[in-house]
């Protein structure tokens, strides 16, 4: 019998408690696989003010801390959560940090907040007594574990034998303060322990030293890694994972069937699988009719829900839009975020009512009556670590239209009309006219209705869970866990053979 392992995952958020993002729902789902393989799970995380809102009936722990930082000190509590997935989720408690905070991200002191976290995090572990194997750092938020811990911790009798996996869930993204805004003589270069003055962490790097430290490194799917290792996609740090190369792995996120699911989602209008896309049409005419759109059953729908970013594609959408809104297809647009973007399209529906439904800020529940009742799916990414949407539009029926970049061209396939073989459409340059040429050929091939059902009901059937991803993972715990020993190891000897 395989022995279960320890593993506490480090996020600074998690779904149905906090969310930003897909980071959120990898730290709820992936945790929740590994249980049912066997395995032993903590997940710690910030308290943020709005978590406290929603009675979440949570235990307060009676063990506190503090951490000493920058001349202060500053003095942590913590709250506990069985959550639905039968695992701990232990929240790290500081007024001022986070307590009082509304938002997740975006502060001035981000810096100064998640670093303190990084260090709660740890002295947390020898508090309780934990002893995991594993400590599973997620994105730049908890980078400085391991730089902390192969620095600082060493030689602590109750952490020095843990090891670290740090994932990349988005390097765009490495510290409080975007990479490529950073002065030159500001840039940090990782070497040593972070600097104990505040004023110097709103440059720091975090995820830099999460490469640098961590025992082994992973991404989120196999192209993405890859891709990070080149000039074009390695945001400034490609040297330093070329250095690392051999210690980079790629795993796609999967897919939590039990929340996305059109069979029993609650919040599509109308329950449908495979054998019953009838009901998906009417999804289609009750989005219609809710939100004042032509109604059509037969007309195509296309659509997105997703941040609005320059990263997700929206420069190209915008020069297509006025063109594909004279053609007969109509189009719904979920998201958050992006000013520009959001102007232009809240301006782009006042005029074109019945044809172009624009809703922001993000919304689960509309989100999933976009996928619910949409043809096909737009997903342009410029790059694209792995995305989640194009898997949720596969098991909602709604076929994906992607750039072949990252996660995006691991999981979809070009759709051949003469072989029948592929599950999305996908174009190669990262240009509008490529785009409107791949939304061309889908609205062609919808028009062969019983071709397009086909495929629909094969993207419906295709799975992308987490119990393979899981089982992926479990490998790398086990080579973290042998890197960490032999490591140790070698420290010993070395100690050992000192005059």
């Amino acid at each position: 019998m395989v022995r279960p392992l320890k593993i506490v995952h480090v996020s600074s958020e998690i779904s149905p408690y906090s969310k930003s993002g897909g980071l959120a729902d990898v730290a709820r789902s992936l945790p929740r696989a590994l249980v049912r393989l066997g395995h032993e799970i903590v997940v710690f995380t910030p308290y943020y003010g709005f978590i406290g809102k929603k009675g979440w009936g949570m235990e307060n722990l009676k063990e506190r801390i503090s951490v000493e930082f920058g001349g202060k000190e500053y003095r942590f509590g913590f709250k506990k959560i069985i959550c639905p997935d039968k695992y701990p989720v232990i929240f790290i408690c500081q007024r001022e940090l986070f307590g009082s905070r509304h938002k997740l991200y975006g502060y001035e002191d981000d810096g100064l907040r998640f670093l303190l976290f990084n260090l709660a995090s740890l002295k947390l572990l020898k508090v309780l007594g934990l002893k995991p194997q594993v400590i599973h750092a997620h994105d730049w938020h908890a980078g400085l574990i391991p730089n902390y811990l192969k620095l600082q911790y060493n030689r602590d009798d109750t952490l020095k034998n843990i090891g670290t996996l740090f994932t990349i869930h988005n390097l765009l993204f490495q510290g409080p303060e975007d990479w490529w805004k950073i002065p030159p003589e500001k840039k940090d270069n990782g070497k040593g322990l972070p600097p104990h003055d505040k004023d110097q962490l709103h440059w720091l790097n975090f995820a830099l030293r999460g490469i640098l430290y961590s025992d082994l490194i992973n991404t989120v799917s196999p192209r993405y890694a890859q891709e990070i290792l080149t000039p074009e996609h390695g945001c400034n740090v490609d040297s330093y994972l070329r250095g690392r190369k051999k210690d980079l792995y790629g795993i796609i996120n999967g897919v939590d069937y039990t929340i996305f699911n059109p069979q029993f989602d609650e919040d599509v209008y109308v329950n449908y699988d495979a054998s019953s896309l009838e009901k998906k049409s009417e999804n289609k005419v009750l989005l219609q009719k809710r939100f004042g759109l032509r109604v059509d059953p037969k007309a195509p729908l296309i659509g997105l829900a997703n941040r609005l970013t320059e990263q997700k594609g929206f420069e190209l959408i915008i020069d297509i839009l006025d063109y594909l809104l004279k053609l007969d297809v109509q189009i719904a647009i979920v998201g958050s975020g992006g000013g520009v973007y959001r102007d232009f399209l809240r301006k782009a529906a006042r005029k074109h009512r019945k044809n172009l439904l624009f809703f922001s800020p993000f919304q689960e529940h509309i989100g999933r009556k976009v996928y619910a009742a949409s043809d096909i799916y737009l997903m342009p990414s410029r790059f694209e670590p792995c995305g989640i949407s194009q898997l949720i539009s596969l098991r909602y029926g709604s076929i994906p239209i992607v750039h072949a970049v990252g996660g995006l061209l691991d999981t979809i396939s070009d759709y051949n009309p003469q072989t029948g073989r592929g599950n999305g459409f996908v174009f190669t340059s990262y240009t509008s006219q490529d785009l409107l040429f791949a939304i061309a050929r889908a609205l062609e091939d919808y028009k062969r209705r019983g071709a397009w059902k086909t495929l629909v009901r094969r993207a419906m059937k295709e799975s992308y869970s987490w119990k393979l991803p899981a089982k992926k993972y479990v490998t790398l715990y086990r080579r973290v866990i042998r890197e960490t020993r032999q490591n140790n190891k070698n420290h010993s000897s070395l100690r050992s053979s000192e005059p």
